[in-house]
């Protein structure tokens, strides 16, 4: 993995394959510029067929899909090299459970492609409580090997700002809530080289106040990457610190 990495999540957005196929080329543009930084982009689920089916279109950005579904019949079509598993919107919009994640993490490593597992608690929730639940039902039946594989990314639910009461997120809380999965990973797995994302409503302006700390590897971005100039100054920020 390059010194950081970006993942941005453009989630149902944008609304037709024209605007998108716009946003996709225009940050793979971007992507190219900064090719210190490893960046994932992950398009709307409808339109990764016909954005990928070509194959990638330069190194310098990798490809990711927002979900996976893991019967035997559903595997993969497209050049993708990331999968979100456990998205707060999956888990608490849509009622995925830490069962049906579970079984999400084995199909995407059985393809072996990167799972970025999201973990994290909504307001008023014992972040503790709800990381050990989710973490310990999540990787039930992994092995040492492919726990190591996974990117595992703290999302606290409070600190997305599309959500009602949303609110900032500071990297004092980001790094105890890393800290507290590697301790988890560190007894239960006994992985000493880990790598840890954060998710919580990263922009332009604060983006570098996460990265500038080793413990944090790299960053889910969600509505600030569907501006290129905003995804722009994400990869600049980055860059500056490195």
């Amino acid at each position: 993995m390059k010194n950081k990495i970006i993942i941005a999540n453009w989630k149902d957005n944008p609304a037709t394959l024209v605007e998108t196929e716009e946003l996709f080329k225009a940050e793979i543009y971007i992507a190219k510029r900064y090719e210190n930084v490893q960046t994932v982009i992950c398009p709307p689920t409808e339109f990764l067929e016909q954005l990928l089916q070509g194959g990638p279109v330069n190194r310098a950005a990798l490809y990711g899909a927002q979900d996976v579904f893991w019967p035997e019949n559903s595997k993969p079509t497209v050049p993708i090299s990331h999968v979100l598993v456990g998205h707060s919107e999956r888990r608490y919009d849509l009622g995925e459970t830490d069962e049906i994640v579970n079984q999400k993490l084995k199909a995407v490593l059985e393809e072996g492609i990167v799972p970025v597992l999201f973990v994290g608690e909504r307001g008023g929730e014992s972040r503790e409580e709800i990381l050990t639940v989710q973490l310990a039902k999540d990787l039930a039946g992994l092995s040492v090997e492919q726990v190591s594989k996974i990117l595992f990314t703290y999302e606290p639910v409070w600190a997305i700002s599309t959500n009602p009461g949303g609110h900032s997120d500071t990297p004092e809380n980001a790094l105890e809530a890393i800290k507290f999965i590697d301790d988890f990973l560190t007894i239960n797995y006994k992985l000493k080289t880990k790598n840890y994302l954060y998710g919580g409503s990263v922009n332009e302006n604060n983006v570098a106040d996460f990265l500038k700390h080793p413990e944090i590897s790299g960053v889910v971005v969600g509505k600030a990457s569907l501006d290129s100039n905003r995804f722009l100054q994400i990869l600049n920020a980055t860059t500056m610190i490195l």
